[in-house]
């Protein structure tokens, strides 16, 4: 039997400071918390939705270096861009703070203290990079050199995107630093490290066993951590921008921004709530929802939870972590570095009023178990042919039709017919499976349930005719026009959590009082005598010309990234002639060519090189279909050590040339070549 709570706290993924809020972030955290928020309000719930900034952490302190700003500008500058747009765009969390705040620092300082004092943590010393010239140690993503497995020229510290390896920065061969350019130097630096193996049969028994409920990409990701087995991480970093480790001795260093965060929803709902912040996070009758993406699965799944069982003291897990997959646009993935995304602040400046256009589009078409496209295309159809033709043409022309022909006074209703009562019936059926929706975190569904209220109305009014009976039949008029208002005024309630902005203009239009999730589902929600307000077109038709300024600006962006971001890769230091000649290039023909299981960036050759055949993996898929490539000829370097990748024995280097926007293109000869020709 599913337990039922006093009370629900829901925390959103607290988003970093460094930039504002685009659409990929709304659609799959923001907008479905909202939603979730809302429908617990009109069910009479309590519920509080935390939410805030998360300030700190290398990535702000690079860019105050490039702006010439502080790092406390670069946040105060996106801090409040990101509030200001989620308060008009009607995301209703009862606190937005930030993790720069007096009482964060305060309530992240004694967490780590108290988890310092009670021996939970593991000191560690260990050589990591640092970079001379900008005096500081670098986090991984921030070293850049040649992959070890593939040899790709330009893999992060953390991972090559080349061949999917994940990395170490100390791994990378002539490792150089993303900040200066500069060679960093291996220096000793001591960290404290949270042990998640101590807390991983715990978390196992948690999640494992406890959470079978969950969304399948969270629960697999989770089991995915969990089999592979959990290892310390590392709670501080070398850094002056962040929360000082309240340790003597640990001048210099922070709190890692991974552990700090979390900890940001604990002070956000103390900031909000200072008398009774405890019963949300340690009363067991209390549960808490973490809203999130699905990139942040591992941090609120497993590292923090292991943080609040490893403080203790009564802090409740979370019930439920609802996270979407990702969102992208118009066929190509979210970048902020890019400048590709449909940023919160432009599009309420450019579309003014839509609010719920944008609601409705990003939840009608929620990443929920797949990452999902956003194009303006389906925008505009979407809001057109279901916004325009469906809710808001039912909702007009039941209002328009008792204006027309009871001077927009609430006629009494007569007898009901089988049309009528047939049709109110199924408002209980749609309620009940908006409901389970709902509650299940299943917003997209539960968005096709209330408009299925608006389909309703219009197939009601279709069938009935009202515009023919008034010509015959007064008392069956105002029965067909009573009914429609009912229903108008159900669908008031059901779109709320979906659409506030428009569910609040049908409260007004329709002299609705105020309405709780209960009254869903009644069939006197507007009493015979009531004086409906002004018509008014809820939703209006959204022209080709405004679709093609979006368009045209996501073109120029296009080809400014191809022009701006590109630019030849620094020329390597200089080496010998004689250690050039060790590089054995030859030309092969492909015999057999066959995408790698399981590796989506891999393909498997056979090359003919004159002698016995052999195999060599490249990680060029995204650029090249297997049968482009068969018959081919290619240079590659016969002379390298074999490396084992996805378990296939790889013995040689395929040569490709980068272009400009970051595609590959295989290196041939102008004319054939015998295979096993050498390169000279």
């Amino acid at each position: 039997m599913e337990k039922k709570f006093k009370r629900t706290l829901i925390t959103t993924a607290l988003p970093y400071a460094n930039g504002p809020v685009h659409i990929g972030h709304l659609a799959g955290v923001y907008i479905p918390a909202d939603i979730y928020a809302r429908y617990l309000r009109l069910r009479g719930d309590d519920v509080v939705m935390i939410g805030g900034s998360d300030e700190h952490g290398v990535p702000i302190t690079i860019k105050a270096k490039k702006e010439g700003v502080t790092p406390q500008d670069v946040v105060d500058r996106y801090h409040k861009i990101i509030k200001d747009s989620f308060e008009e765009l009607g995301i209703s969390m009862d606190i937005y703070s930030r993790t720069t705040s007096d009482i964060h620092s305060a309530t992240a300082s004694e967490f780590f203290r108290h988890l310092y004092d009670k021996g939970e943590f593991v000191e560690k010393t260990s050589m990591q990079l640092y970079d001379e010239k900008a005096n500081q140690f670098l986090a991984d993503r921030y070293v850049t050199g040649e992959c070890p497995h593939c040899h790709n020229p330009k893999a992060y510290g953390d991972q090559c995107e080349a061949c999917g390896t994940s990395l170490n920065a100390t791994d990378l061969i002539n490792p150089k630093s993303a900040i200066t350019g500069n060679t960093p130097v291996l220096r000793e630096t001591k960290h404290w490290y949270l042990p998640l193996d101590k807390w991983e049969p715990a978390l196992r028994q948690w999640i494992l066993e406890g959470h079978k409920e969950w969304k399948t990409n969270v629960y697999g990701q989770c089991k995915s951590w969990l089999d592979l087995g959990l290892q310390p991480r590392a709670v501080s970093r070398d850094l002056d921008w962040g929360v000082p480790v309240p340790v003597e001795g640990a001048e210099g260093k922070v709190l890692y921004v991974w552990f700090d965060a979390p900890i940001g929803y604990i002070s956000n709902t103390k900031e909000l709530l200072p008398d009774t912040w405890e019963k949300y996070w340690k009363d067991p009758e209390s549960r808490i929802i973490n809203f999130i993406g699905k990139d942040n699965i591992v941090f609120h799944c497993i590292v923090f939870p292991a943080m609040l069982m490893a403080y203790g003291d009564g802090y409740q897990l979370p019930d439920n972590v609802p996270a979407n997959e990702f969102l992208n646009l118009e066929g190509d993935k979210i970048s902020t570095s890019r400048n590709w995304a449909v940023w919160l602040h432009e599009y309420l400046r450019d579309l003014p009023g839509k609010q719920d256009v944008l609601r409705y589009v990003l939840t009608a078409n929620a990443p929920e178990t797949r990452d999902n496209d956003f194009t303006w295309a389906e925008f505009q159809q979407r809001n057109n042919s279901e916004l325009v033709a469906i809710l808001g043409n039912f909702v007009n022309r039941a209002v328009v039709l008792v204006k027309k022909y009871y001077d927009g006074v609430t006629p009494a209703a007569g007898t009901l017919e089988e049309v009528d009562t047939t049709t109110l019936a199924e408002i209980g059926t749609i309620k009940q499976a908006l409901s389970e929706a709902l509650d299940t975190f299943h917003f997209r569904d539960a968005l096709k349930e209330a408009m299925n209220i608006a389909r309703l109305g219009n197939r009601y009014i279709q069938e009935t005719e009202p515009w023919k009976v008034a010509k015959t039949d007064a008392a069956r008029l105002a029965t067909i026009l009573n009914t429609s208002l009912q229903i108008a005024a159900n669908l008031a309630i059901a779109i709320e959590p979906f659409l506030p902005f428009t569910a609040e203009k049908m409260v007004k239009m329709l002299r609705l009082g105020s309405m709780t999730w209960d009254d869903l589902g009644r069939t006197d929600l507007i009493p015979a005598g009531t004086t409906l307000g002004e018509a008014e077109l809820l939703f209006e038709k959204i022209e080709d010309e405004t679709i093609k300024a979006q368009t045209d600006r996501l073109a120029r962006i296009k080809e400014e990234n191809k022009v701006s971001q590109w630019q030849p890769a620094p020329q390597a230091p200089d080496v010998d002639f004689d250690t050039f000649m060790k590089a054995d290039l030859r030309v092969g023909t492909v015999v057999e060519c066959e995408k790698v299981p399981k590796a989506d960036k891999l393909l498997r050759f056979l090359i003919d090189d004159g002698g016995e055949k052999r195999t060599i993996v490249s990680g060029i898929a995204k650029y090249y279909k297997p049968e482009e490539l068969v018959g081919k000829q290619v240079v590659f370097i016969a002379n390298l050590p074999p490396r084992k990748l996805k378990g296939i024995t790889s013995q040689g280097m395929i040569l490709s040339a980068e272009n400009a926007d970051g595609s590959l293109t295989v290196i041939s000869p102008s004319a054939p070549a015998t295979p096993g020709a050498q390169v000279k």
